[in-house]
């Protein structure tokens, strides 16, 4: 194991952080004790004390063993936007000593079906608005088809209305102030009703090796699979983030990011609950709300990911914008552009905080240290990780500066993937005794302990011999002044093998005034010509998945079906 600088380490904390051997449960008890009528959820302007946070998260756990029949290791569906009711609903599973499963809300029937079959849940908490989507799968107590694989025997159905108990003057979606609507159905229960029925839970059982949560992949090489968490590998990451970042209970922290992807869950939710402080919540990314309940709320934390940032620095009125609270922008899934991060900087004096980690870590194994945080930097690995860098095909260890897989040991790492052995035994390798878990991931570390992406191992194009990494041409185009957004894909060159082409989202007030040739001639003046793109695309979005990151192989794919076609004879 390489050790890092000890110049490089953020001053005053330890290498080793101990993990408590509580259920990540416990933290709520805790919190509660310590502040029971401190807002711990802000949601559009009403409050959800500590106190409060508890009965409810009780009430829901005793309904869940009571009239679920929900089992210590049951794994539960949670499929919802941000909201109080999301939170309950995490927290209410793990009181129930049951295992939670978070799924993208984005999702439709068969792939919530995939989710439900793979998990054998037979409970989940939906949303009123996305009741359509799990509907078909359910089939209640006494049915036919009832417990059969794939099907739900009990939904919780929640009105994100419920907790819209103060005015407010913030815009708020129309599906979070849709009104309750009736529920007929057996087996299909409203929320208020389950917390009006004020069940008791049996007693707290779980421990640090019990699964706690089970997100699912994004599937981008087959079907999704279920990473298996247990509390301890949640609280390491929870745990770890707020003794990073300095998280207290004076902290208030704008919880943007979708609470079902590890990253939102982790650093906007588990960690800021632990030390106690105050979540803002917004059911959905929305730039001018974001900058009301930062100046209104003294936001501190800002979790965010490159996309949020550069609409938000779109804000037609950012200069006049109350920021001053801010102490701490951070985020990850992508790199953020330096010429992005320039612009934050200059608004706010802060620099953006990178950040490392997937769904098999439940969150950070990196992170950039915030006395000396570096650009385009995944950051250096955290408490009680060895990272290295091997070569993928030989997995042989490779010197600083060389590119290769990177692979990580530590408590955060999941213990596999459910039901996949095979799946799991080809993400893990031993070196020197102890298990590591594979990424897929192409980067390379410096001299001084940081770690840079270059790529995910198959995201490469081959241009002549030369190796392009889309990422990199990414965040060089992002210095042409008319570029909002850009995504890099290859395309088939019967010359050159493959050759670079550029998806790109131009700012609103460009469009019209610069040409896709004009994009392609400033590319080639500010990068090798053997990575500078060839075609430019201009399209008004770039699709993305539930947790804003860009769907690049999904651009990709079309890409090569278009290629295919092209290439076929005609009939």
């Amino acid at each position: 194991m390489k050790s890092l600088p000890s110049a490089h380490w953020p001053p005053g904390l330890p290498r080793h952080l101990t993990l408590p051997q509580t259920s990540v449960f416990h933290n709520v008890e805790v919190s509660a004790a310590r502040y029971p009528d401190k807002p711990f959820i802000v949601f559009y302007d009403t409050p959800l004390s500590y106190a409060q946070f508890l009965r409810e998260a009780e009430q829901v756990a005793g309904h869940l063993q009571q009239v679920c029949g929900v089992q210590p290791g049951d794994r539960v569906l949670l499929c919802m936007q941000n909201s109080p009711q999301w939170v309950l609903a995490f927290y209410g599973i793990l009181r129930a000593n049951a295992v939670v499963v978070p799924v993208n809300p984005m999702n439709r029937v068969e792939e919530l079906r995939h989710c439900v079959r793979d998990s054998g849940a037979t409970v989940a908490f939906v949303a009123q608005d996305l009741l359509p989507q799990l509907r078909p799968l359910h089939a209640p107590e006494g049915a036919d088809g009832a417990g059969r694989d794939g099907t739900l025997r009990h939904l919780i159905v929640a009105t994100y209305s419920d907790y819209l108990r103060a005015p407010t003057d913030l815009r708020v979606p129309d599906f979070v102030t849709a009104p309750r609507e009736p529920l007929s159905a057996p087996g299909i229960i409203a929320w208020a009703d389950v917390l009006a029925a004020a069940c008791t839970p049996g007693p707290l059982t779980t421990g640090p090796d019990d699964l706690c949560a089970m997100p699912y992949t994004s599937g981008t090489t087959g079907l999704p699979k279920g990473c298996m968490h247990t509390h301890r590998s949640v609280m390491s990451t929870l745990v770890g983030g707020a003794r990073w970042f300095g998280t207290s209970q004076d902290s208030v922290c704008l919880a943007v990011l979708p609470f079902f992807h590890v990253t939102g869950l982790s650093g906007s939710l588990n960690g800021p609950l632990y030390a106690g402080a105050t979540i803002v919540v917004l059911a959905r990314w929305d730039r001018e709300a974001a900058a009301i309940c930062m100046a209104r709320y003294r936001v501190t934390v800002w979790q965010a990911i490159s996309t949020m940032v550069i609409d938000f620095l779109a804000h037609p009125e950012i200069g006049q914008l109350d920021l001053s609270s801010l102490a701490c922008i951070r985020g990850g899934g992508a790199a953020m552009p330096d010429a992005v991060a320039a612009r934050l900087k200059a608004l706010t004096g802060l620099d953006y905080i990178e950040g490392y980690g997937m769904s098999e870590t439940m969150a950070a194994t990196h992170i950039n240290p915030l006395h000396r945080p570096r650009p385009q930097c995944l950051g250096i690995p955290v408490f009680d990780v060895d990272a290295r860098v091997l070569d993928p095909d030989t997995l042989a260890e490779l010197p600083p500066g060389h590119t290769g897989e990177i692979v990580m040991h530590g408590p955060q790492v999941m213990q596999g993937y459910w039901r996949n052995p095979q799946a799991t035994r080809e993400s893990f390798i031993e070196i020197d005794g102890k298990r590591f878990l594979r990424t897929g991931d192409l980067g390379h570390v410096d001299a001084d302990g940081y770690f840079y992406m270059t790529d995910r191992l198959k995201r490469m194009i081959n241009a002549s011999g030369y190796k392009v990494w889309p990422a990199e041409v990414e965040a060089l185009m992002y210095h042409h002044p008319a570029i909002q957004e850009a995504c890099v894909i290859g395309v088939r060159d019967d010359r050159r093998g493959e050759s670079v082409k550029a998806l790109v989202v131009l700012r609103p007030e460009q469009r019209g005034h610069v040409s896709e040739q004009d994009v392609i001639h400033w590319a080639h003046g500010h990068m090798a010509a053997y990575k500078s793109p060839r075609i430019v695309e201009f399209v008004d979005a770039l699709p993305r998945s539930g947790s804003g990151k860009v769907m690049w192989r999904e651009l990709q794919e079309q890409q090569a079906t278009r290629d295919a076609q092209a290439q076929a004879p005609p009939p």
